[in-house]
């Protein structure tokens, strides 16, 4: 009988799994659909040297912040590292390696990393710093910037619901990088607000096949943090 997928608790999915100097890919956008419990038990297991491929770098005491907090992370593969100034700190100080990303280019390097596809040429970035010592070429008249895909020994994503096969449904949104980032993942460890039985979930409303997930823990009461609060006085109100 194969063993099941679903485990106890984030750290027990994490055991014997992460290790120092490993480069994960972590789900979000921003703090939205962020594995919150997953982060949080990496930061408690103590691993280090971290490459972290993600959207961005969450915010100082939330998110990945957590890690920088500790040091724990060496270098960060990321499209928009604002509201950070743990973060900001590190970079300035040369303390941290900081590889920026067009957003388009790094979801479709990890699409691509997970797919198998090695390498891909895109018009995002030429004639920018983003292309510098990067392999260019012409299609059509117009010049391309070759980018190489991305895998991950471990990734940590967060997803709505899952069957105890893996099977993922994603929140509106939420869905954002996480699929990617499962895809890109060696080992891919999910987090998610609700477990049901296999076979339960619609077909049709699957928006992740469980073959790209091995370890589940669930977070029935995550945090769910926003950004930002803007309001606006409305006259007459």
């Amino acid at each position: 009988m194969s063993q099941s997928k679903v485990y106890n608790s984030a750290e027990a999915a994490l055991s014997g799994v992460v290790r120092n100097g490993q480069t994960l890919a972590i789900g979000g956008f921003g703090l939205c659909g962020i594995p919150e419990a997953l982060i949080e038990a990496l930061r408690d297991s103590g691993v280090e040297d971290l490459t972290c491929i993600s959207n961005n770098a969450g915010v100082d005491d939330f998110g990945l912040g957590l890690l920088l907090q500790t040091r724990q992370i060496k270098k960060m593969i990321s499209s928009y590292v604002g509201e950070n100034k743990e973060f900001e700190r590190q970079y300035l100080a040369g303390e941290l390696e900081v590889e920026l990303t067009p957003q388009g280019t790094l979801a479709e390097k990890l699409r691509s990393g997970g797919a198998g596809i090695p390498a891909f040429y895109t018009a995002t970035g030429v004639g920018t710093l983003v292309a510098e010592g990067k392999e260019t070429r012409e299609f059509d008249g117009r010049t391309y910037v070759l980018e190489h895909s991305l895998r991950a020994d471990v990734s940590l994503i967060k997803a709505q619901k899952a069957d105890k096969a893996g099977n993922l449904i994603f929140n509106k949104t939420a869905r954002n990088f996480n699929p990617d980032c499962a895809m890109a993942g060696k080992i891919t460890i999910v987090e998610v607000e609700e477990i049901v039985e296999t076979g339960t979930l619609n077909p049709d409303e699957i928006h992740l096949p469980g073959i790209f997930v091995q370890r589940i823990v669930l977070n029935s009461s995550p945090e769910k943090r926003i950004e930002k609060t803007t309001t606006k006085v409305v006259e007459g109100a």
